[in-house]
C-alpha cells in the first residue's frame, strides 16, 4: 500500500512501461545490430537497441513455450515442440509452418549465411537440414548420442560443413555433400557450450563447462592448444585481428580470445601462452560478438544483457530483462530523466526513461526495502534488510555512485525520508522500534574517494512493533511515524539534534503502512492495513476526513480520490498485482508506479489535453448544429439528414424528420431523402425509430419513416443492419395499431 501527495488532476494515461521481457534462454541479435530477440515463455521478444522498447512480439497461438529459435537476414524461425515457424517479424505474421518430423522437441537450431538452409537440432539426436525456402528435408545425420544441443555452420558456405555436439561432449564435423561425419574433435569432457571461428575460417575455439577452450586447426582437423580456463564457460569469441586492444591486455599479434562464465566475469585469453591477460568484472553467462558496431553483448545470470564497446570494454548500454517484484519506485535527475527502482534484490536499478538503458547499483547486502529522494533529484538515500542506509548521487552524465553509508540499526531498516528544504539529513525507521536522524555532510566525497561514514545524531525508541514508514515535513521541523503498532506519531525535529514527541495520532485499527504531509495544509495522511486512509490535523491530532478505500490498493488498482467529497474520480489500470511504489515527478505532470507484477508503469497527465479536445468537440457540435439550422433553412434535407446522424444525436435527427414532414408533400419528400441515404445512415436511422417509437409525441414521426423502410427496402437487406432483429422485435409491441406495419414487422421476425 502506497500514498502520496499529488496535487489533484482528473486523468492519467499510460505514457510509457518498462517490464520483463526475458527471463532465460536463447538471445540473438539482428545482422543489422539493431534489435535483440530474445525468449520469454511462448513468446519471442523484440528488443530495440536504440530506444529500450519492445517494438515486436511473435508468440504461438496455443500459448506453449518456445523451446528454440534462430534468426535469418530477415526473417526469423521459432520452434516449439514438434513444429517449425518461420515468422517475417517485423509484421508479427507467420509466413510458413511444417512438422519438424523430430520425434521429440528440437533442442537447437541456426541458418547458414545464405539464409536458406536450417539445421536442427533434436533432443533425439539427429540432425535435420531444411530448404527454408521449398520447406523440405534435404539431410537427415544420425551418430549422436542424445540431446543435439548445439549446432553450427562453417562460415564458410562454400565448404558445406556443419559442426554439431551433444551429450557425449564431442564436436562432430559434418560434411554436407555426403552427409558424412567427418570427425568427431575429442577434448572435452562435458557440455560443448560455444563455438567461435577465425576470419579465415582455418581455426576454430570450442568451450565447455569443463573448465577449458580448446583452439582447433581446421585443415589437420588437430586441436592446437587446450587453455585451462578454471570456471565452466557459457560463450567465447575470438577476438578480431589487426585492431588495437591494447586496453584489454592485447599486447602481442597472437590468437586472443575472451570468454564469459560461472564466475561472472570477461576473461580475455592469449591462446599461444594460456594466459589471462585481461579481467572484467561480470556476471556473465552468454556473449557475442558485434563485428559492425565492434562491440561485445552479454547476458548476465539475473537476465541482463549488457553492451560492451571495444576496445576499452567499456559499458555502452544494458537492458534488464526481468526485475522480479518491484517494490518502490522513484523519479531521478534534474530534469526526472531517470527512475530509481528497488526490487527483491540488494541492488538498485537506474533507468534512464528515453532509452531504458539500466545502471545497476551495487553496495547493499540484503534486499533494498524503500528510496527517497532529495528535492534536486540528484541525491537519493536507500535502505534495506541489511540494517544499512546509503546515500548514492548522480553526476552530470547520469552515472550513480555511492557517497555515504551507514549502519547502527539492529534490525532491517523499512523507512526512509529526506529532508525537504536543502540535502542536511535523513530519517530512517526500522523494525528495531527506532527511527533515527542522521546528518549528512556538506560535501560528498569525489570518485575514487573512500565513501563517507554516517553517524545516527539522534535515535528516538518510537513505538512498540515495526516503524513502518518516515516522513519529514515541507519545512524539515516536522517528522511523522507510522508503525504496525496501529499509531502514527508527531515529532519535533529541533536543530541541537534531539527529536521531541508531539502527539499520538489513534484510530486505526491495523498496522499504519505509510505516511505523509501535506505539502500545502497543516494535516498529514494516513494509510492502514485496515483499508482506510485517515486524514488528522497537526495542531489538535483530530481525524479530519475517514477514505474507506486504499489509494493504492493489492488489486493493482491505483486511484484518484477528491478530498473535498471523499470521492474516487478515476480509477488507474495498469498493474496485475500489488502496488508497492508511487511517485509524482516535480513538476506534478506525470507519476511513476512499481508492481509486485514486474511492471514499473509511468504516467502522464493528460487533464490539459482531455480538457482540448473537448472544448474541440464542442466547438465542432457548435458549427455542425449552426450548419444544420442553416441547410433545415434552405430546405436541403438530405445533407441535413446526413449531417444530424454523424452527429449521433436521436434528438437532432428527430427535429428534421418533423421538418420534413411539416413540409408540403412530405410522404414523397421523406421516402425520397430517407431512400437516398448510405446503407450505414438508414443502419443508424433504424435505431433512432426503435426509440422514437417509445413515446407519443414521437411516434407519428417514427412510424412514418418506419413506413418507408419496410415499404422500400426487402427483408434481407434490413436484416443485415446491426441490431436489426433486436430493434424490429422491439418495434412490434407498439406498432400494433398500424396493421399493414405490423404484418411487416411479423414477417421479418419469422425470418
Amino acid at each position: 500500500m502506497a500514498t502520496t501527495n499529488l496535487q489533484f488532476k482528473t486523468n492519467y494515461a499510460v505514457s510509457s512501461k518498462i517490464e520483463p521481457f526475458y527471463k532465460g534462454g536463447k538471445v540473438q541479435i539482428s545482422k543489422d545490430e539493431k534489435y535483440i530477440f530474445c525468449t520469454c515463455g511462448s513468446r519471442v521478444n523484440v528488443l530495440e537497441i536504440s530506444t529500450g522498447k519492445i517494438v515486436h512480439c511473435i508468440e504461438h497461438d496455443d500459448q506453449e513455450d518456445i523451446t528454440s529459435f534462430a534468426l535469418s537476414c530477415d526473417d526469423e524461425v521459432t520452434s516449439r515442440a514438434l513444429l517449425l515457424k518461420q515468422w517475417d517479424w517485423r509484421q508479427a505474421s507467420c509466413t510458413r509452418s511444417w512438422r519438424a518430423i523430430h520425434t521429440i522437441p528440437v533442442a537447437s537450431m541456426t541458418f547458414d549465411s545464405t539464409s536458406t538452409l536450417l539445421a536442427t537440432g533434436g533432443c533425439d539426436g539427429t540432425i535435420k537440414l531444411w530448404d527454408v525456402v521449398k520447406q523440405y528435408c534435404t539431410h537427415n545425420l544420425k551418430g549422436s548420442s542424445g540431446v543435439v544441443h548445439l549446432v553450427e555452420f562453417h562460415p564458410d558456405i562454400k565448404r558445406l560443413q556443419l559442426f554439431s555436439s551433444s551429450l557425449d561432449c564431442g564436436i562432430r564435423l559434418w560434411d554436407l555433400r555426403s552427409s558424412q561425419c567427418l570427425v568427431v574433435l575429442q577434448s572435452h569432457y562435458s557440455a560443448v557450450t560455444s563455438l567461435s571461428f577465425s576470419p579465415d575460417g582455418d581455426t576454430m575455439v570450442s568451450s565447455g563447462r569443463d573448465k577449458i577452450c580448446t583452439v582447433w586447426d581446421l585443415k589437420t582437423r588437430q586441436a592446437k592448444r587446450t587453455v585451462p580456463v578454471y570456471e565452466a564457460v557459457e560463450g567465447v569469441v575470438l577476438l578480431p585481428e589487426n585492431t588495437d586492444l591494447s586496453e584489454i591486455g592485447v599486447k602481442s599479434k597472437d590468437l586472443h580470445f575472451i570468454t564469459a562464465g560461472s564466475k561472472g566475469v570477461l576473461r580475455v585469453w592469449e591462446a599461444s601462452s594460456a594466459r589471462c591477460v585481461h579481467t572484467h568484472p561480470r556476471s556473465l553467462t552468454y556473449l557475442f560478438h558485434l563485428p559492425e558496431s565492434s562491440r561485445l553483448a552479454t547476458v548476465t545470470a539475473e537476465h541482463n544483457i549488457l553492451l560492451y564497446q571495444l576496445p576499452g570494454l567499456s559499458t555502452q548500454q544494458q537492458f534488464v530483462g526481468y526485475s522480479d517484484e518491484v517494490l518502490d519506485v522513484k523519479f531521478l535527475g534534474k530534469g526526472d530523466t531517470h527512475i530509481v527502482v528497488a526490487t527483491n534484490s540488494c541492488q538498485l536499478k537506474v533507468f534512464e526513461l528515453l532509452t531504458n538503458s539500466c545502471q545497476i547499483l551495487y553496495g547493499h547486502t540484503d534486499t533494498v526495502l524503500t528510496l527517497d529522494v532529495f528535492r534536486k533529484g540528484s541525491l537519493f538515500a536507500s535502505c534495506a534488510k541489511d540494517r544499512g542506509v546509503r546515500v548514492w548521487q548522480m553526476d552530470g552524465d547520469g552515472q550513480v555512485r555511492c557517497v555515504a553509508q551507514g549502519c547502527s540499526h539492529t534490525n532491517a531498516v523499512g523507512s526512509i525520508s529526506c529532508s525537504r528544504m536543502k540535502a542536511s539529513f535523513i530519517v530512517t525507521g526500522s523494525q528495531d522500534c527506532t527511527v533515527k536522524v542522521w546528518d549528512l555532510p556538506a560535501e560528498f566525497p569525489t570518485a575514487g574517494e573512500e565513501i563517507h561514514q554516517l553517524t545516527a545524531r539522534a535515535t528516538e525508541k518510537a513505538h512498540d512493533k515495526d516503524v513502518n514508514s518516515v516522513a519529514v515535513s515541507p519545512n524539515d521541523k516536522l517528522l511523522a511515524s507510522g508503525s504496525q503498532d496501529r499509531t502514527a506519531k508527531l515529532w519535533s525535529l529541533s536543530g541541537d539534534g534531539t527529536v521531541g514527541l508531539l502527539g499520538v495520532f489513534r484510530g486505526h485499527r491495523r498496522g499504519v503502512w505509510a505516511v505523509c504531509f501535506s505539502p500545502v495544509d497543516q494535516v498529514l495522511a494516513s494509510s492502514s492495513a485496515d483499508g482506510t486512509t485517515k486524514l488528522w490535523g497537526l495542531q489538535d491530532f483530530s481525524c479530519l476526513k475517514v477514505i474507506r478505500l486504499s489509494l493504492v490498493g493489492s488489486d493493482g488498482l491505483v486511484k484518484l480520490w477528491t478530498i473535498k467529497t471523499n470521492e474516487c474520480v478515476k480509477t488507474l489500470d495498469a498493474h496485475q498485482d500489488k502496488v508497492w511504489g508511487l511517485h509524482p515527478s516535480r513538476k506534478d505532470d506525470r507519476m511513476v508506479t512499481g508492481s509486485a507484477d514486474s511492471n514499473i508503469t509511468v504516467w502522464a497527465d493528460v487533464t490539459e489535453e482531455e480538457l482540448a479536445e473537448e472544448q474541440a468537440k464542442q466547438e465542432d457540435q457548435i458549427l455542425k448544429q449552426q450548419e444544420l439550422s442553416n441547410l433545415l433553412h434552405e430546405k436541403k434535407y438530405l445533407k441535413a439528414l446526413g449531417l444530424a446522424i454523424s452527429l449521433d444525436q436521436p434528438h437532432t435527427v428527430l427535429t428534421v424528420i418533423k421538418a420534413i414532414r411539416e413540409g408540403e408533400n412530405s410522404s414523397q419528400l421523406l421516402e425520397k431523402t430517407v431512400l437516398k441515404l448510405r446503407v450505414d445512415q438508414k443502419e443508424s436511422l433504424l435505431r433512432f425509430c426503435a426509440v422514437w417509437n417509445t413515446n407519443a409525441r414521437n411516434c407519428q414521426d417514427a412510424q412514418a419513416v418506419l413506413q418507408v423502410l419496410l415499404t422500400h427496402l426487402p427483408p434481407e437487406e434490413l436484416l443485415q443492419y446491426q441490431g436489426a432483429r433486436t430493434h424490429l422485435e422491439g418495434l412490434i409491441p407498439y406498432t400494433g395499431q398500424r396493421r399493414a406495419q405490423s404484418q411487416h414487422l411479423y414477417s421479418f421476425n419469422s425470418l
